[in-house]
């Protein structure tokens, strides 16, 4: 063959492998060895992943994936989701497939039957799965073209694949992958064979329904959810987790708790019962400690404004499907979803000099979203919900000291809260969004430089910023391994241009200011459902609605318990007491179920004493002290981390 025909192959350590002619990723790993021809399960072309019996004509950077590498997990995810289908379908023939992608933890797969699927059926189809598995069938990719595609899903009864297809430009070539006989759309790529996917590393969970192509107008369809990792070992790893997410769901803690409830009359929006709302205070009190600290200034704008300000802001086109509108006085008003514009009329009164900048302005905000019933969950997702939300209005030349300033406030309140694991997220310019791309620029170098002169390390999230700016988002891990964004830290150049701020420079000219959007916790409910699973309900001291209950041996002790109560409350301790008549033991157990820190403990002879004996959540053990230390002890470990 004519030397020029020769195809480099770079590999990721620089080295170059030449072949005379087009060459497969499954020829590429054998010449490097038996264990990587053993182990790859998908080729990187130029960044592209391909399948292994792909051929490369030219030359190209290439890389094996393996089933070690993390990459590996959405392509098994993916596999598993054929596999499920080719199962379903030699399980039930009158069954037709629509769509199965891979998504975080796992995958799924859409199936068109009339008959609900049960439990029964989930295991029956996950062991011929297995089967499926141990037959190794190859897994072969094919090119057809769209008509030709579009009537062969039609002859073989399969409609939604038929207008899957019918949908994709003419001309444009259509990917179809086999295995055995079953043969579905995809983009790939694939394993090589039904035999990688490890028989003991996935398991089928659940059965929800699911609108045809995520319409509600559309046919309802069902959906089978499952999860695949790499190993046996993972597997167990996630389930364990999710059993360990489940004693700890929040929604069921905060009824055990009397926390708050939900009721449809008012669909996502929480009824904070005595105990809730006392931690609520708490985080709130909290959060208006330290804001004034770092020196913001609180207001509070109104619930509901006309949908004037909105349009002017750009809100009402980005959120309208999400804004509650009521109309009166021959005015559309909208309840707000968040606090921006408000804040802009604020600074807008008055005269604000360079002098006054930065200007920190902070509320806790009451907003209200419309989410759909079935995005609803739990604290998690609500149509009701207070943001911790500031505005810092400044100079170009603040943007720096204040994104700063804010990390530094940011850090100190998640680790008061428990949180030390914090990852930070740059998202840049979405698809859909406000101003040009000039402030755009200028918006992005902003924050890029101020993110990189606080220190803190970063990954990019590209195109999830705000419509109006660039952002940072700050990112906690729990005690179980979970990750929730939280904290944000927006550059915004187009609102004050929006809605005319301006401030008198040095030259006494007017001048924009940049607006700098930033929050916390985010939102106070979503973050109190957070606490309650991270802590599974057994709050730190300063947090826990009860802090410590007194009860007695028996009822001999009522006097004495009514005077520890009395010194636990003059003290600020939240403390209650319990009179009665039951056996110490149940009265125990039950405050413990309760989630209560702390139990005061008197019989005959700590009321001689003037001692308590003391129950700590949690443990076994139990310690007499002397009323006054015990009571000091409590006092000090139920201030606030701030405040020690």
């Amino acid at each position: 063959m004519n030397k020029s025909a020769d195809i480099a192959l770079t590999l990721p350590d620089g080295s170059v492998r030449t072949y005379p002619g087009p060459v497969t990723g499954s020829t590429l790993a054998s010449d490097i060895g038996p264990g990587l021809a053993k182990a790859a399960i998908v080729i990187m072309v130029n960044g592209e992943q391909w399948d292994l019996s792909r051929a490369i004509e030219q030359n190209s950077d290439v890389a094996i994936i393996t089933n070690r590498d993390d990459d590996a997990l959405e392509i098994l995810r993916h596999d598993a989701a054929h596999i499920l289908a080719e199962a379903v379908q030699e399980l039930f023939p009158e069954v037709q497939v629509t769509i199965g992608p891979a998504i975080d933890n796992g995958f799924y797969y859409d199936f068109a039957r009339p008959t609900p699927f049960t439990t029964d059926d989930l295991v029956i189809i996950e062991q011929r799965m297995v089967e499926i598995i141990e037959r190794d069938e190859d897994i072969i990719r094919s090119e057809m073209d769209r008509d030709a595609a579009v009537k062969f899903f039609q002859d073989m009864g399969e409609a939604y694949k038929a207008e899957l297809i019918a949908a994709i430009p003419e001309g444009q070539a259509i990917t179809l992958y086999r295995q055995g006989d079953f043969i579905d759309l995809c983009r790939g790529p694939h394993l090589p064979s039904t035999g990688r996917l490890g028989k003991d590393c996935f398991k089928l969970m659940k059965v929800a329904g699911a609108y045809w192509r995520g319409d509600s107008n559309n046919e309802m369809l069902q959906r089978i959810y499952g999860t695949a990792w790499r190993t046996k070992k993972e597997l167990k790893a996630y389930l364990t987790r999710l059993e360990e997410a489940e004693k700890r769901d929040h929604r069921k803690l905060g009824i055990q708790m009397k926390l708050f409830h939900f009721q449809e009359e008012a669909a996502g929006m929480p009824f904070w019962h005595p105990n809730g709302w006392t931690i609520y205070q708490q985080i709130e009190t909290y959060m208006r400690r330290k804001q004034k600290q770092y020196g913001y200034q609180e207001i509070n704008t109104p619930q509901m404004v006309d949908r004037v300000l909105w349009e002017k802001s750009g809100h009402a086109d980005k959120f309208n499907e999400h804004m509650f509108t009521v109309e009166s006085d021959n005015r559309t008003y909208a309840l707000k979803p968040m606090n921006c514009p408000c804040h802009v009329q604020v600074f807008n009164r008055g005269i604000v000099s360079y002098r006054d900048l930065p200007l920190r302005l902070a509320e806790f905000g009451s907003c209200h979203r419309y989410e759909p019933s079935g995005a609803l969950h739990g604290l998690m997702r609500v149509r009701s919900f207070v943001q911790d939300d500031a505005h810092i209005f400044c100079s170009e030349d603040q943007i720096t000291d204040e994104c700063i300033t804010f990390c530094k406030m940011l850090l100190e309140v998640y680790k008061d809260f428990g949180f030390e694991d914090v990852k930070v997220k740059f998202s840049d310019r979405p698809e859909i969004r406000a101003g040009n791309d000039d402030v755009w620029d200028k918006a992005e170098a902003a924050l890029i430089a101020a993110v990189n002169s606080s220190g803190l390390d970063y990954s990019l999230n590209p195109g999830e910023g705000a419509f109006y700016g660039p952002k940072l988002e700050f990112v906690l891990t729990d005690a179980i391994g979970r990750d929730w964004q939280c904290g944000t830290f927006q550059v915004d150049y187009v609102l004050p241009e929006r809605l005319d701020a301006h401030y008198i420079g040095t030259d006494n000219d007017k001048h924009r200011p940049v607006m700098l959007h930033r929050a916390i916790l985010g939102s106070f409910e979503r973050f109190i459902g957070i606490l309650i699973e991270e802590h599974a309900g057994r709050f730190p001291m300063w947090l826990a609605p009860t802090q410590v209950v007194v009860t007695g041996i028996t009822s001999e002790q009522d006097d004495y318990v009514r005077s520890v109560y009395e010194q636990l409350t003059t003290q600020g301790l939240r403390a209650e007491m319990d009179l009665r008549s039951e056996k110490i033991n149940y009265k125990v157990r039950e405050h413990s179920h309760a989630k209560t820190p702390a139990i005061f403990v008197v019989g005959a002879r700590e009321e001689k004493e003037n001692t308590v004996t003391v129950r700590r959540l949690g443990s076994k053990q139990q310690q007499t002290l002397d009323l006054t230390d015990a009571i000091s002890n409590l006092t000090l470990e139920s201030l606030a981390p701030d405040q020690r």
